[in-house]
């Protein structure tokens, strides 16, 4: 019999809250059988969403009450001093208790790493969780990671950020060795701090498949599958990829609107420019793993509207059928034993 799949919502989260969340979880459940959705937040406002589109509680999506919700600017620790009874903090709850299987929020990103690492702890063997999304290149997708989690961190947790995303792509993605490159101001030995340096040779002792240092140009260029940073750097990156697309677009629009020539010219390169707008689409890639976690929580970007939150609670039931916590959790023993080995036979 096919696994039925709980998946909880953080439907008061992110900047649009149930307009957003909704609809999108209509959609979701319009398209995959044996799927359960449970809207977590005000649940009058949930009924009255509801009701905008005709709709009403049933067996496949319900209501869980919460009173509370997480401000986009509140400080993690007080969301998690003060608000037991948020959405978010409900939704996590519900994974924790084995009444859903994952947790799907666009709210304020610290608060929602800080929960879920109290509320679901983290796996055996990991030290820190980290953030892990998809980016296009040119050859299909990167996943990248660290992408904010974590500002600081030493070459062990690079390691283990190389073991979790190498598990969590070969999953969804159905590659049976990931190549994994380690992001660096150059592709020589030479280049680089200590920190980077010191977990290139940690990963090139070990059974992952890495191939070495990348640049930034290498994300877009397909290079490798997994491309490993700390949190510092690879927000920093992601967001100026951000930036790029949207000065590009910005031009383009600009350039097509310059006179009636370029406005004929836009017309005629309708169909490619919307082909090259669905292939680079960030919506279609958005949801951010967090892992390392005894659970699975994605995060949607805050201002996803409908389109983007449903890419988001499909990664969660990839995520769900593909049982990754379990996964990484396994692979982190192994490799973890392995290194213990290698640097045993090194003294």
């Amino acid at each position: 019999m096919t696994q039925i799949i709980a998946i909880a919502l953080d439907a008061m989260g992110g900047d649009h809250g149930p307009s957003v969340v909704v609809p999108a979880a209509l959609q979701v459940l319009s398209e995959t059988s044996r799927l359960h959705i449970v809207l977590v937040g005000d649940e009058q406002m949930l009924m009255a969403e509801l009701a905008l589109r005709n709709k009403k509680p049933t067996k496949r999506l319900s209501i869980q009450h919460a009173s509370q919700q997480v401000a986009m600017d509140e400080k993690p620790s007080v969301a998690l001093r003060t608000k037991k009874d948020s959405s978010m903090r409900v939704a996590i709850n519900l994974v924790k208790e084995g009444q859903a299987q994952a947790c799907v929020s666009a709210g304020n990103t610290g608060a929602l790493m800080a929960t879920a690492r109290f509320v679901l702890k983290m796996l055996p063997g990991i030290d820190r969780p980290a953030i892990i999304s998809t980016l296009p290149n040119i050859k299909g997708v990167t996943h990248m990671l660290d992408l904010g989690a974590n500002v600081d961190t030493s070459a062990d947790n690079l390691f283990e950020f190389a073991v979790m995303g190498s598990v969590l792509t070969s999953a969804v993605e159905n590659i049976e060795a990931p190549t994994i490159g380690l992001l660096n101001i150059g592709e020589e030995e030479v280049k680089g701090n200590e920190r980077v340096k010191e977990a290139a040779r940690i990963l090139a002792d070990s059974d992952l498949n890495y191939v070495g240092f990348v640049e930034g140009d290498d994300i877009f260029k397909g290079a490798v599958d997994v491309v490993v940073c700390d949190g510092f750097v690879g927000n920093i990156s992601l967001k100026t990829t951000e930036g790029v697309a949207k000065m590009i677009s910005h031009f383009l629009r600009e350039e097509f609107k310059r006179n009636l020539l370029t406005r004929i010219a836009a017309l005629v390169a309708m169909p490619v420019l919307n082909a090259l707008k669905r292939r680079i689409d960030p919506r279609r890639y958005n949801g951010a793993s967090f892992v390392g976690l005894q659970g699975i929580v994605i995060k949607s970007h805050g201002g996803a509207d409908e389109l983007a939150y449903a890419s988001a609670i499909r990664e969660a039931i990839v995520e769900v059928k593909k049982n990754v916590p379990e996964r990484i959790s396994k692979h982190v023993e192994t490799a973890m034993t392995q290194r213990a080995a290698t640097q045993g036979q090194a003294v």
